[in-house]
This record gives structure tokens, sequence and C-alpha cells, in this order.
């Protein structure tokens, strides 16, 4: 693991850190809580359930709820599950006043077809420019990114771009979902040349701060792959900018 603290920040200096959370989330060994929620300069985490929109929303909110309290934050759940919540003009005004915003994991394809080209995601991407943390476990940091592995089966498919020219590879390292490593072999494959997949461990964050440089933080060490194959320039492969 290598890491360093995320430090506060003035609103609207430049946009906010991204974190891109391998799973896990809300449990110990995610150290980088903490510093995100000190990155935010507040103490409120406004949540989005909506991957999990078909798995019990209202505990993934209570869960986090109970970590964040453990470490001085309070959660508001944004219960965004369906399109015409993502269209909904109080849930938008809401994102776009946060200073925190973690989306939870789940369904990928739910994620982005809910999010994709609408006023909550809008709003979202007005709050980070505006110096808001992002932060998405699982689903939610494939999502993130642009291009976007496709959970499926481990193609390559379009997210939601809040960072591009990088895909990643949740659970990484986790044999459950894909025993003989056959999606992450096809992600390599299909991904553009000179393009990173970034291969992120549960309770793992990879970091991209509002200045553009990376870390990594939490229980976990993240492998960049780049061209087929891991790289030896590891974090430096990594697109820097601000998205």
């Amino acid at each position: 693991m290598t890491g360093r603290p995320a430090g506060a920040r003035s609103p609207g200096a430049h946009p906010g850190a991204v974190a891109l959370v391998g799973g896990g989330e809300w449990q110990a060994g995610c150290s980088f809580d903490a510093e995100l929620l000190a990155a935010s300069g507040g103490d409120r985490v406004v949540v989005l359930p909506t991957a999990a929109a078909y798995e019990h929303p209202e505990r993934v909110v209570a869960r986090a709820g109970e970590w964040f309290a453990s470490l001085g934050g309070h959660v508001e759940g944004l219960m965004i599950v369906t399109r015409p919540d993502a269209q909904d003009e109080g849930m938008a005004a809401a994102l776009r006043q946060a200073r925190f915003v973690y989306l939870a994991g789940g369904s990928p394809m739910h994620l982005r077809s809910v999010l994709k080209g609408s006023l909550a995601w809008d709003a979202l991407l007005a709050a980070w420019r505006s110096g808001a943390v992002v932060a998405g476990s699982a689903a939610a940091a494939m999502v993130l990114t642009d291009p976007m592995v496709d959970a499926r089966g481990g193609g390559l498919t379009v997210g939601l771009g809040l960072v591009r020219d990088l895909a990643v590879v949740p659970h990484f390292g986790d044999t459950v979902d894909d025993a003989h490593g056959e999606k992450l072999h096809r992600s390599l494959r299909l991904a553009p040349h000179g393009v990173p997949v970034a291969g992120i461990p549960e309770r793992t964050a990879l970091i991209r701060d509002g200045d553009g440089s990376w870390h990594v933080s939490g229980a976990g060490s993240v492998v960049v792959f780049t061209d087929g194959s891991a790289t030896d320039r590891g974090l430096d492969a990594l697109p820097l900018g601000s998205g």
C-alpha cells in the first residue's frame, strides 16, 4: 500500500478528489474514507444508492451512515433509484450543494442508465468542478470512468467519463466472480492502445486529487495494466488532468 492524506482544500479552487474504490466499502481497512471526509472540508456525505436499487438501497444508506458516524461524519441518503428520480430538480439541487458524494456499488448498467445525461449527473459534475469529493465503489467506480468495463463479460463500453482514458476492474484478486480471469483478460485485450486498466482490490481506493496526481490508500495495492500486461510505470501510467 502507498498513500498520503488528501488534505482539505478551499471549495472552488479546482475540481475535487475522485476516489475509485475496489469494493468492500464502509468497513475496517477503508482508511481512505477519513482522508476523503477531511478533503471535503465538512462532515456531510451524500450517498447515492442508485446501483443498489434492487438490493434494498435503504440498507445501503444505513450501513454508510453507521460507518461515517464512526469517523465523525453524517450521511444523507439521496434516493435516486430510477430515471425520473435523476430528473428531479430537488434531487439535482441537493447534489449541486454537496461537498462529498459517494456512489454505492451494485449494478453498473442500472447506474449508468439512470444517471447518463440526467439533471442529477449534471449537478454532480457541477459540485465536483467546484471542489466536491466524489467516490464510487465497485460498480460505481467502473461507471465513473470512460471507457468502462462491462461487468457482464469484461468487454469495454461507454462510461460516464468523470475520469477519462482509464478503465478499472474492481474486486481485483477476488476469484469468485472471475474464477479463471477470463473477464480481466478480455478487458486487457480490448482496451485501446495506451489506455490503462487499473485492478483495484476491495477496501482499496485509487484516488485522483484535484491537481491531477494519483495515490493509493487502503488495505491493498493497485496494479496498472497497459497494452495487455502490468506496467512497471505503476501510477505514472495513469492519465493526468481533471477529467
